[in-house]
């Protein structure tokens, strides 16, 4: 039993600092080859990041972008999604997951979650695909995969496009295959407190397709076929030189990263089952952890405690998108997806990053523990 009484340690849920420390001396000499080049976008840099990533995830193609939105709209652009369409996803998510299916004009439709992974409830989404439903993107929540051989399969029966948002999913796998690379098209997010983080924004959008990764590529620099040549009107959506070096250095420490995060979820789990719904790990898929989230109806009473010992938490997502005034046009209202709802009332993330120490871990626990405890009895 750990004594958390006056503690005064100020646990962060992200310490970029503790990962940038043992890197900076690499990082620095990065920077400077890159300065001393003169060449800062789309160089060699990028283009080694690609190869580096697209060989790590097994995969044919990678296009480096400016962020993870962009690899979601710039793939529903490339696969021909547009007004008209619609594309199922989920409510409990960030906002760019639906943002950007608006972007191209299409109309984002809601499936509820599973009560236990978080992750879309597939059992649902049949349901609601009609006549304009055009593709569906999958969000692997926290980090781990969803049900993606059922997803394949309703894609495969009603022709449907399959994108995979894995802004917070990079090396998590399903049947020993990369999160990303079994639908049509993979997105993951480089913003800085992601599993793979850069130091500024960040995306990038995998593919087997050739097609869909050259139009991603035309897309991503103002549809420029040949200098001062465009076939059709693009956008500016380049990663630079200076983040592309910085992720390639941490990419190779990638692996280690995400089995720290898994020792201190284990750790967790072991103290806090019972007490808290914590995460479930499927056994044919791998959980990267990008998040911790426990589950309680005292989830308030639980943020309260940890904010007084000096912890951090954070809510993912107190708000479904259903619900937000941003999407109040397409008609949903209170009660319409109430997993979803449920989720956002009773969800909590804790500190998990690979620099945590174990004892941190066990102290964030126990002062868990202690809240549960003391609200269950009042």
């Amino acid at each position: 039993m750990i004594n958390i009484t006056n503690n005064k340690t100020v646990i962060p849920m992200l310490d970029v600092k503790a990962q940038h420390e043992p890197l900076k001396e690499e990082i620095k000499q990065a920077l400077k080859d890159i300065l001393d080049s003169g060449q800062f976008i789309l160089g060699p840099n990028v283009r080694s990041f690609e190869q580096e990533t697209a060989s790590y995830l097994n995969v044919k193609n990678a296009a480096a972008l400016a962020s993870g939105t962009d690899a979601l709209y710039l793939s529903l652009k490339a696969l021909g999604i547009k007004e008209g369409d619609e594309v199922i996803t989920t409510p409990f998510t960030f906002i760019a997951t639906a943002e950007a299916i608006t972007y191209v004009n299409a109309t984002p439709v809601f499936v509820d979650i599973d009560r236990y992974t978080l992750n879309i409830d597939v059992s649902k989404i049949e349901e609601k695909i009609t006549a304009k439903t055009r593709a569906v993107i999958i969000v692997h929540l926290f980090g781990q995969p969803a049900d993606m051989d059922e997803i394949m399969d309703l894609a495969r029966k009603y022709n449907l496009k399959v994108i995979e948002d894995c802004a917070q999913a990079f090396g998590a796998r399903y049947k020993g295959k990369a999160a990303g690379c079994i639908g049509d098209a993979g997105c993951f997010s480089f913003y800085p407190s992601k599993n793979l983080g850069a130091y500024g924004d960040g995306g990038m959008m995998i593919t087997d397709h050739n097609e869909v990764f050259e139009k991603v590529r035309l897309l991503r620099n103002h549809g420029t076929v040949a200098p001062y040549r465009h076939g059709f009107i693009g956008y500016n959506s380049r990663l630079d030189e200076i983040q592309a070096a910085i992720l390639r250095i941490k990419l190779r420490h990638i692996d280690e990263y995400n089995r720290k995060r898994g020792n201190l979820a284990r750790i967790y789990t072991s103290v806090l089952s019972g007490a808290v719904q914590c995460p479930v790990e499927m056994t044919d898929r791998s959980h990267v952890y990008h998040q911790y989230t426990i589950r309680t109806p005292l989830r308030d009473k639980v943020s309260a405690a940890l904010k007084n010992s000096n912890i951090s938490s954070v809510v993912y997502y107190p708000l479904p998108l259903h619900l937000q005034e941003a999407f109040h046009y397409l008609g949903y209202r209170k009660g319409d997806l109430p997993e979803s709802e449920a989720a956002a009332d009773e969800v909590l993330s804790i500190p998990i990053y690979p620099e945590l120490e174990p004892d941190k871990a066990e102290m964030i626990s126990e002062a868990i523990l202690q809240a549960v405890r003391h609200g269950d009895a009042g």
